[in-house]
């Protein structure tokens, strides 16, 4: 009999939540009954803008099957053709299985933290004019709240212009 414990699946939320215990950022995660996939459930769920929204965009290297985050502002969109001007490759929206695979959450719950494999994290220099801001937490309808100065604790996070418009 083994009692080996390493094959124990976590959680997405608690995988998300010891990621943020360890970079000493706000933890706490609010569930909600219904779904906080989109930047405009969220808002409505909380109480707040969407613009406060921390929205995750994934996105996949061409060549490099790269899996690229993108945090932004859930009032703006992303533009590829910055994004891949930025990383030297052209991107696409990764799909649904690459999301899971990569990241180890599902579109609408991918965090800024807790990856399941290597990942590129960029987030969009516009977050920084708000607070606080708001971002899932593993699953479609956790979240967490958090100033933009926390993002900077995400290892080897990079902050770029990639919105439209912007």
């Amino acid at each position: 009999m083994s009692t080996d414990t390493a094959a124990v699946p976590v959680s997405s939320r608690a995988r998300v939540e010891a990621a943020l215990r360890a970079l000493g950022m706000p933890s706490e995660i609010v569930e909600f009954g219904a779904s906080t996939r989109t930047s405009a459930e969220a808002a409505a769920a909380i109480g707040c803008e969407v613009a406060q929204i921390a929205k995750s965009v994934v996105f996949r290297g061409k060549q490099s099957e790269a899996c690229i985050v993108v945090i932004a502002s859930g009032a703006d969109r992303v533009d590829e053709k910055k994004l891949a001007a930025l990383l030297g490759e052209k991107v696409g929206r990764a799909d649904a299985d690459f999301v899971r695979l990569r990241t180890g959450f599902a579109i609408g719950g991918v965090a800024p933290v807790g990856h399941a494999g290597a990942v590129t994290v960029l987030v969009d220099q516009a977050l920084w004019a708000l607070d606080p801001i708001w971002a899932a937490a593993g699953t479609p309808n956790t979240v967490f709240r958090l100033s933009a100065d926390d993002l900077h604790r995400i290892p080897d996070i990079r902050v770029v212009d990639v919105r439209q418009g912007g």
